[in-house]
């Protein structure tokens, strides 16, 4: 599961640093509104700011605008089947679906080149069936039923962080792939390599202890034992409108939508920030985001071995203190100006910050509601993705003009907002399983309604 959502976000941000490569920054249409050119000196010896590349490798004169619905369209896909995909996983198990949406997306990001050949609003709609394959909802209803209550934190947590190993080991590798391959390569590599993790997927594993082919008993006995009715599948009815009045679910909700926007807004716009702002070329920019994926992930693996403290803040209501860090350090990066060393050392402690809070939140959905984790993970990313499809678009029409003011502006929104998550998580969060979550409640419930429905 650590290597599919390595998979998974790898597919989903290789776009971001492509985008550099991909287009034509010298196109007088490219940059025929912009008042403002280089809101930085430009490196000696640079002629211009842009990566040049040897024919026949394609580029194409999409403007900020056009680039920021172009990084946000994956996200318009995977808003629709997060719900459904949650209930289905739920119910069915979560494995076919983690399985074919990564298949799908891999298969799909093979035709990137082609897409863009194409146009760019080919290459939107390809992206958006990308993130439509994407079900939500599988990691959680499979951990509900694999993971004994001591050590769901641990597994849910190492299995999570590899969104984060994904995602950072990408960005550099993408850039290295560009400079020496070409960028159409990026994606035949990356989507090559979600076909083959598909392969083992399939081989290896299973929805359920129970019908796994290679487990002993002994450790079949003590999941199922360990875990008792809380990993069964939660049937076909659900109790929708306890869920709707749940505070620690809105809890979960908002603070999610307010990380995600300032993760989102990072993942997808920092390589455009560093090539048009402080002009680094393909190569630093790889070597930045190798720093900074290193530093991420690290700290995301301590995170797994302090899993216990994490779980005993929640129950205390309260949040790691580095989310208030989060937003110190993007606020930072406003007044490092064009100063290469600082805005680095601001940008990564702002990430790897970030990365120490996320399973806190993330492991809430499952602590709060276990039998119907798939399906609020549905729902939570539902809502998590709209940073996505926002984030990128408001970055592009805050630059236009290729300014520090603008990208100011972009940092300012998502320190505040990821600020006030934050607040809202530390005075609505627990982690109390729900009374609508509990097996016999929902045993009650049936009971009175057959009763009512005989009398």
């Amino acid at each position: 599961m650590f290597l599919g959502f390595s998979v998974v976000y790898g597919l989903r941000v290789n776009l971001s640093v492509a985008m550099v490569a991909m287009v034509n920054t010298t196109d007088p249409d490219a940059t025929k509104n912009s008042s403002v050119i280089h809101a930085c000196p430009l490196p000696s010896g640079a002629e211009n700011g842009s990566q040049t590349f040897q024919q026949p490798i394609p580029q194409y004169p999409w403007d900020s605008e056009t680039q920021g619905w172009l990084l946000g369209a994956f996200f318009f896909g995977y808003l629709c089947t997060q719900i459904p995909g949650g209930y289905l996983a739920g119910h069915y198990g979560g494995s076919i679906f983690l399985g074919l949406g990564v298949l799908g997306t891999a298969v799909l990001t093979l035709f990137t080149p082609l897409a863009a050949k194409w146009g760019s609003y080919w290459l939107f709609a390809l992206r958006a069936l990308e993130g439509f394959g994407e079900v939500g909802g599988s990691m959680m209803a499979m951990w509900a039923r694999w993971a004994p209550p001591l050590e769901r934190s641990r597994l849910t947590t190492l299995s999570g962080s590899g969104s984060s190993f994904g995602a950072f080991l990408a960005l550099p590798l993408t850039g290295y792939i560009c400079e020496q391959l070409g960028w159409p390569a990026v994606f035949y590599i990356c989507g090559g390599a979600g076909c083959f993790w598909a392969v083992l997927w399939f081989a290896f594993v299973s929805d359920d202890p129970r019908t796994h082919r290679r487990i002993s008993d002994e450790e079949r006995d003590y999941i199922i034992n360990s875990i008792g009715p809380q990993g069964t599948g939660h049937g076909w009815t659900l109790p929708l409108l306890s869920m709707m009045l749940s505070v620690p679910l809105w809890a979960i909700i908002l603070t999610q939508m307010s990380a995600n926007w300032a993760f989102y807004t990072l993942l997808t716009s920092l390589p455009t920030y560093m090539s048009d702002i402080l002009h680094f070329d393909l190569q630093s920019v790889r070597l930045w985001f190798c720093c900074i994926g290193m530093d991420h992930v690290l700290i995301y693996f301590q995170s797994v071995s302090r899993a216990l403290l994490i779980r005993i803040m929640l129950f205390l209501g309260k949040i790691p203190p580095q989310k208030a860090n989060v937003q110190l350090f993007l606020v930072a990066v406003n007044y490092a100006g064009c100063d290469h060393i600082l805005t680095v050392t601001f940008f990564t402690l702002s990430s790897s910050l970030g990365g120490t809070s996320a399973p806190g939140v993330y492991i809430n959905q499952i602590d709060i509601a276990p039998r119907y984790a798939g399906f609020l993970l549905g729902i939570t990313n539902t809502f998590g993705t709209i940073p996505g499809v926002l984030a990128p678009i408001v970055t592009g029409y805050f630059t236009e003009d290729h300014s520090l003011a603008g990208w100011r502006k972009v940092f300012w929104v998502a320190a505040g907002i990821n600020l006030g998550g934050a607040i809202i998580y530390l005075l609505l969060g627990t982690a109390d399983i729900q009374p609508w979550a509990n097996p016999d409640e929902e045993g009650v419930r049936q009971q009175k309604r057959r009763g009512e429905s005989i009398s």
